[in-house]
């Protein structure tokens, strides 16, 4: 019954059809966004939304991809902006530390910030664009900083001034599942009527979580916030949470608990296909909650080995699943711009009818189903291969 109330609570039951992006992301929870298909795939796997309107969306600020979490970057509604950014000043930090063994001091980075908000009041700029304009107040890190991942003090102005919520950046063509932006100032940043501390932000990104994803466990949250044990206790002692049923580490709102109780489960199957960074598994960053007992040591295809889908805390592929059951891995082919597949429940016709209705969709409006950057149709060829293999 808890995979099916997550799935309902997420919205792969059917009831966001024709839900606007926003809502979408309001319910289920924010879109992991590290240029692959996670965020398009989101949104149509719960509502229909054609690649077109996402995009639009993202145009009119109705959603967008910021800082937030972990400092991690998510495709955002709008009424989160403020403590998604908030959220993410905790981990702003970061990449000064390394960068400071390097040389940089804040004062530098701070002049930077300067001349990247100047740059930026006569209009949106690529990086190269702003190293340009930026003159002297940008410079080369060398190989050390190449070997720690910071080329040039530029990226953390930009990482500052992100977070800040000053600047913003812009997808060049318009698209979330590619990596190459323009940046722009943000004349109505959402941070100047947002009152709350980081602590505050993170209190109600406790919260929300919880609605997305509750009944869920402290461990869970912690892994999303990037916090301690200690401060994540003490965000949910404030939360007022109650667990699911006596004894169990797994809690949520006490009207959830209660909806929980009176949640009857779907009959009738209701297959879909997700990213591998959906929601329902990313958010807590947990597989084997999804799993049948039966398919707990069933054998995947991972990157450089093979693994069991019960020892996984990520998707290994794309997921295809069933009220909340992991049923199924995909992934795209682009020689045969088609959906190689395989079901650990046989086939049926909705199944079917769900691959063939998902394959359209990444063949006709996105060319490619990227689980992030660096995944290339090279590099997922075993996977390929192993989901042949599994059909066989």
């Amino acid at each position: 019954m808890l995979r099916a109330w997550w799935s309902a609570r997420q919205g792969l039951d059917g009831s966001l059809d024709g839900a606007s992006p926003a809502q979408v992301l309001e319910r289920s929870g924010w879109a992991r966004s590290v240029a692959g298909v996670g965020p398009y795939l989101t949104l149509f796997s719960r509502a229909g939304t054609s690649r077109e309107e996402a995009d639009a969306a993202v145009q009119r600020l109705e959603i967008h991809e910021l800082p937030s979490a972990r400092g991690c970057t998510y495709v955002v509604p709008s009424r989160d902006f403020a403590i998604a950014l908030k959220a993410s000043q905790a981990f702003a930090d970061a990449p000064m530390r390394p960068a400071r063994k390097l040389g940089v001091t804040d004062r530098e980075i701070d002049a930077l910030c300067d001349g990247v908000i100047e740059a930026l009041a006569k209009g949106p700029l690529d990086p190269d664009e702003l190293r340009e304009a930026t003159g002297g107040l940008s410079r080369s890190l060398g190989e050390e900083g190449k070997k720690k991942g910071i080329g040039t003090t530029l990226p953390l102005a930009l990482g500052k001034l992100q977070s800040l919520g000053e600047i913003r950046r812009l997808p060049v063509n318009g698209r979330l599942d590619q990596q190459r932006y323009r940046y722009a100032k943000w004349d109505r940043n959402p941070l100047k009527a947002y009152r709350g501390s980081v602590d505050d932000a993170q209190l109600e990104v406790a919260s929300r979580f919880f609605r997305w994803v509750g009944p869920a466990t402290v461990g869970e949250l912690q892994w999303f916030l990037s916090l301690g044990v200690k401060a994540s206790k003490e965000l949910v002692a404030r939360l007022e949470l109650v667990p699911m049923e006596p004894g169990s580490e797994r809690l949520l709102f006490p009207d959830d608990a209660d909806a929980l109780r009176a949640f009857v489960p779907p009959k009738k199957a209701q297959p879909v296909l997700v990213s591998s960074l959906d929601a329902i598994s990313a958010t807590r960053r947990d597989v084997r909650t999804l799993l049948d007992d039966a398919d707990l040591e069933r054998t995947v295809a991972l990157d450089r080995a093979v693994g069991t889908l019960g020892g996984l805390s990520d998707l290994p592929s794309h997921a295809i699943l069933d009220r909340g059951r992991l049923v199924g891995l995909w992934e795209y082919d682009v020689e045969s711009e088609s959906i190689v597949w395989a079901s650990f429940v046989g086939k049926s016709r909705a199944l079917e009818e769900a691959v063939a209705k998902t394959e359209s969709y990444v063949r006709e409006q996105l060319g490619d189903a990227r689980s992030f950057s660096l995944d290339s149709p090279k590099s997922r060829a075993p996977r390929i291969e192993a989901l042949r293999k599994m059909r066989a």
